[in-house]
């Protein structure tokens, strides 16, 4: 149907492979242009040094870079569970220098034995 309302309705004949093959390809080429973000994980302990540190920063901020989603968690072991506060600081300090490129998806949590947070690119 090309118009219902008309009086009598208009209609176009078409061939129905043809209009098949050409939907098939739109929506293949809507497919390849489309990208899925993955989420990327960056792991480490609050007893970090610096160095180390630096390092999983500049991972996590090559991660956004290239338009992942990041995920950092801390892993607290032994008697490091009684301090999760120091983890907090952590992930807070990361979220500090990574704050130019990357958006504050979800807040750090702690979920047993880890805190985490995820971190998405910034909208331009």
């Amino acid at each position: 149907m090309v118009n219902e309302d008309a009086k009598p309705p208009v209609c176009r004949i078409m061939d129905y492979g043809k209009y098949r093959f050409e939907a098939e390809k739109r929506a293949r080429e809507s497919r390849r242009k489309t990208r899925i973000a993955d989420l990327k994980e960056v792991k480490m302990r609050y007893k970090i040094g610096e160095h180390d540190y630096q390092v999983r920063v500049n991972q996590a901020r090559s991660f956004i870079a290239s338009g992942d989603r990041v995920k950092a968690v801390i892993t607290l072991r032994g008697r490091e569970i009684e301090h999760p506060a120091l983890g907090f600081d952590l992930l807070n300090r990361m979220v500090g220098d990574l704050s130019e490129t990357a958006d504050l998806q979800q807040a750090p949590k702690k979920e047993g034995r880890n805190i985490t947070m995820i971190m998405i690119p910034k909208k331009t």
